[in-house]
């Protein structure tokens, strides 16, 4: 069984609106059938009586007894219509018969000389019967006590109690669906703010925490919305004091990781020509957890930079991406010879822009290259191109090293997990590139080269 927790609001409220109007059209369509069929039996009772009466004058005395006056023809006339059956007798003294169907039934009761008893019977079709008691007396003669009975079919007083029930229940009918159409209309018209609400939290990203907006909603719609934008700001707020905690440490803890790195070079030059190997073994170690922790550092700062509402307050502007790809490259070309890398650009088309934070594209283009000068390995070809694909442009840094496993290239952009083992890396550079990508409305994918190698492909839209 379902529990009520789980059914929709919407049909919810239409059960329990619609389910005591459609108790309501039953009672009244059994009592419009009763009261149509009390009509109904009114009309034929009255007619049963009319015809009875009018058999009853057709009924003389004489000295000698009584004389019926019923011509043929009226006869012919009571038994014209088959589907509308009328039978008669006239008996005296009472069951007695004296002229008509002897199968008529005796009433149920005697009554009142003058008074008709109406009742029904099975002769041998179900019929509605009157029986009629009258006393009759000639001049100089006894009374002569008279029954006049006449019997009609029922089916034709069911037609009628039928007809009269859906001259009813049709007007009604109508109605019951007019009220409903206009029950289930005013329903959505009243559930329209929820619907509007479910759509806003829908279609937001995760990490979108601005305040929902239902200016024309009813007050209690606005009081889950409200209830909903103050867990939005409380989240914000949290979020917020979060990234500034980790933007305050990065920056507190730049100063002192370059004095240490700067010592451990200091170091390093000072023990040149010692004889005690293990001590520079020793002081490289530091100098490498000095470098690799300064460049952590740098990257908290990067992410930081790349959140939504710090993304928002940098201020977007068209950026040349011919011109940053070419500066970027440039100034790593003297770091990829270094590690024994060729690195190149390959620009397809001039005058490509895209919109967004020049800052961020820059770094996230940049660690592109890093990660491809560090895992390329030496002696790798790095080519940096720049394409236009459709109403995206493409940004592409592609090597020709021992390439990424296919279950690493989509964990490669978590946040702290790396490709390889070696080298100094973190395992923050594709995260921020991701981030970046996103906030910019376009995205980031490792992509296998052939015949072998990797694409760090980043998108953007196209201004």
């Amino acid at each position: 069984m379902t529990n009520a927790a789980g059914r929709s609001l919407h049909r919810q409220l239409l059960l329990w609106l619609l389910l005591p109007q459609a108790v309501l059209w039953g009672v009244a369509a059994f009592g419009a059938y009763r009261l149509a069929s009390r009509h109904a039996d009114e009309l034929v009772d009255a007619s049963l009586l009319q015809a009875a009466r009018a058999l009853a004058r057709q009924i003389k005395p004489t000295a000698s007894g009584l004389f019926v006056d019923l011509p043929r023809s009226a006869q012919d006339i009571l038994a014209a219509d088959p589907e509308d059956r009328v039978m008669y007798m006239v008996s005296s003294p009472p069951g007695q018969l004296l002229l008509g169907d002897a199968r008529m039934p005796a009433p149920p009761h005697a009554g009142e000389a003058g008074e008709p008893v109406f009742f029904d019977a099975t002769v041998p079709e179900p019929m509605r019967v009157v029986s009629l008691d009258l006393r009759l007396a000639a001049a100089g003669a006894a009374e002569s006590a008279l029954r006049v009975q006449v019997a009609r079919s029922s089916a034709p007083r069911e037609q009628l109690a039928r007809r009269m029930l859906l001259d009813t229940a049709l007007p009604l009918s109508l109605l019951i669906a007019l009220m409903s159409m206009g029950v289930w209309a005013g329903i959505r018209r009243g559930l329209k703010p929820l619907a509007e609400l479910q759509q806003q939290m829908e279609g937001r990203r995760a990490d979108a925490l601005d305040p929902v907006q239902l200016q024309a909603a009813p007050p209690e719609v606005r009081a889950l919305a409200g209830a909903v934008n103050e867990l939005l700001g409380q989240v914000q707020h949290s979020l917020a004091t979060q990234r500034r905690f980790i933007s305050d440490a990065a920056h507190q803890l730049r100063t002192p990781l370059a004095g240490l790195k700067s010592q451990t070079e200091l170091a390093l030059a000072a023990v040149d020509g010692v004889a005690d190997p293990a001590l520079r073994q020793r002081l490289v170690r530091v100098h490498e957890s000095a470098v690799r922790s300064a460049r952590l550092v740098s990257q908290l700062l990067v992410l930081a930079r790349a959140e939504p509402d710090a993304v928002a307050a940098q201020g977007w502007a068209a950026v040349d991406c011919g011109r940053l790809v070419r500066e970027v490259a440039a100034e790593w070309v003297p770091r990829a010879l270094a590690a024994g890398c060729d690195l190149g650009v390959d620009i397809a088309k001039e005058g490509l822009s895209v919109q967004g934070v020049e800052l961020l594209l820059r770094e996230a283009l940049v660690n592109l290259i890093d990660n491809a000068v560090r895992y390329a390995g030496a002696g790798a070809t790095l080519t940096v191109r720049l394409r236009r694909a459709g109403d995206d442009v493409w940004m592409d840094v592609e090597d020709n090293g021992p390439g990424l496993a296919p279950d690493l290239r989509e964990r490669a952009f978590e946040r702290f997990v790396r490709g390889a083992t070696t080298g100094e890396g973190c395992g923050l550079g594709l995260a921020i590139v991701r981030e970046i990508a996103e906030r910019h409305g376009g995205s980031a994918e490792l992509l296998p080269a052939a015949p072998r190698g990797c694409i760090a492909r980043l998108t953007l839209p196209a201004a």
